[in-house]
């Protein structure tokens, strides 16, 4: 991939090869900024993980960084009042899964009861190309609405392993403090952890870097707990 002469010119700021401390390489993302939109600052944790293995929750920065999400709630009539009242953009049954049937995808994420699932599981050609599909393990599909809504609004993030092993997650824009990106961080790579496979050999986290949409990654120096 060619790279303009900004990027090139970034890649002198720093040493490449080093690996750099979390809030120290959060600023140095900041500091090698150089376009004129406010980025987003990105994560990607590189696992080692075997075949059967995977790697897939969501969890709440203490920093949010991303506008409120637009949720939508496939739940009985009976619940609509309930789901709305709690903050849900979008709550219904029928009518919002023949509208999505239909391409509307005018939402963030999506929610369902379980008694909706055998409907909601139609969709499946149109939310799962999307990521929207709600999904137990991420406690998108779940009886208590409100709980799960305020979750999402507050800015829950889902993360989860690609077939390589690499985790992609958006952790801050480079307009936040660093010390605040740093702490957005830290909550991701504890959690990951605790998501560690019980059958995962040493060495589970193999590399971290960090970098905006536009410029150089920066490798983070980062040892697994004992």
């Amino acid at each position: 991939m060619k790279h303009g002469k900004k990027y090139l010119a970034a890649l002198e700021k720093y040493d490449v090869t080093k690996h750099y401390g979390v809030t120290e390489a959060c600023q140095l993302v900041k500091d090698l900024h150089y376009v004129k939109f406010d980025e987003t600052v990105e994560l990607s944790v590189t696992l080692r993980l075997e075949k059967n293995q995977t790697v897939r929750d969501t969890l709440v920065f203490p920093h949010q960084f991303t506008g409120e999400k637009r949720v939508l709630v496939f739940c009985k009539e009976d619940r609509v009042k309930e789901a709305l009242e709690a903050g849900a953009t979008y709550a219904g049954s029928t009518e919002y899964i023949d509208k999505v049937k239909g391409g509307w995808l005018d939402f963030d994420v999506a929610v369902a009861t379980p008694d909706m699932m055998k409907d909601v599981g139609r969709l499946g050609m149109v939310l799962g190309r999307k990521g929207l599909m709600p999904n137990p393990k991420t406690g998108t599909v779940t009886p208590n609405i409100a709980q799960a809504v305020a979750e999402l609004k507050k800015g829950r993030t889902e993360f989860r392993a690609d077939k390589g092993g690499v985790v992609h997650i958006p952790v801050g824009k480079v307009s936040m403090d660093a010390k605040d990106t740093a702490e957005n961080v830290s909550t991701f790579l504890t959690e990951l952890e605790r998501k560690k496979p019980a059958d995962a050999k040493a060495g589970f986290v193999r590399s971290v870097s960090i970098s905006s949409s536009m410029g150089p990654g920066v490798w983070v120096d980062f040892k697994e707990e004992e």
